[in-house]
């Protein structure tokens, strides 16, 4: 672009200039036609900042804004700068898209969603009690991909620990298991009202959300008659084929 058709285009998207009501986008390849107040709706959003003023964004050859981001779930974006519009699917993905342009009314209502709402008040504030957990989820995988070698499936062990009194029998527990105890993976303990199998979904389904085939399983332990038996541990089973 030319200095002086960039000094017209400037004066276009300027506040001052109302005679340019249509804004051509492109956004990862998904193209949109919006208008510029919309863009503006919320002063405080990275998109009103995007096109207000002098433009901050490259062209592509037809001329439209060019944003380098996935645009899959853009127009859920632009039909709540619209219309006030919420998306019914695909929340979680339109949330991140909202976080990503700081549009904070948009963030609040999707947050309000009963879907959002039990995710971010229910179960990460569970999964924020149980110690470690985030970093557990990545032991795992990285243990199962280790262990996938010529082989359709990579079994883990874990260990989940739901009071304290269960964490006072640990080192029995785990010197009766007739595993490798090294690679044992340990949850818990944690103060909140979730249970063991509420705690084994969620490695189910934070492990399945990165894309991998895992199921799990109770371990059975060999009964004695001279020890107690622990109901502490379960297999991992990631499928690779």
């Amino acid at each position: 672009m030319s200095l002086p058709d960039y000094k017209t285009h400037q004066k276009q998207l300027s506040p001052a200039a109302p005679h340019f009501p249509v804004v051509q986008l492109n956004v990862g390849g998904h193209l949109f036609s919006t208008s510029l107040s919309t863009l503006r709706k919320h002063p405080d959003s990275k998109l009103a900042e995007l096109f207000s003023g002098q433009p901050r964004l490259h062209t592509d050859p037809q001329g439209r804004y060019f944003i380098d981001r996935d645009g899959s779930h853009f127009g859920g974006v632009l039909d709540f700068l619209r219309s006030d519009w919420l998306p019914t699917e695909n929340i979680q993905e339109v949330h991140r898209e909202a976080v990503y342009y700081n549009i904070k009314p948009l963030i609040k209502r999707l947050e309000e969603t009963p879907r959002l709402f039990g995710e971010l008040v229910g179960r990460q504030q569970f999964l924020s009690r149980v110690p470690h957990y985030k970093e557990n989820i990545e032991v795992l995988i990285r243990i199962a991909r280790a262990e996938a070698i010529a082989s359709r499936h990579s079994t883990i062990m874990i260990c989940v620990l739901r009071t304290d009194e269960d964490l006072g029998f640990y080192d029995n527990a785990i010197n009766c298991l007739e595993a490798d105890k090294e690679s044992v993976v340990t949850f818990g303990p944690w103060k909140a009202i979730p249970s063991v199998k509420d705690l084994l979904d969620c490695v189910k389904m934070d492990i399945e959300s990165q894309g991998y085939r895992v199921s799990i399983q109770p371990h059975v332990m060999e009964k004695s008659f001279l020890s107690r038996s622990y109901d502490y541990f379960y297999k991992v089973i990631f499928t690779w084929w």
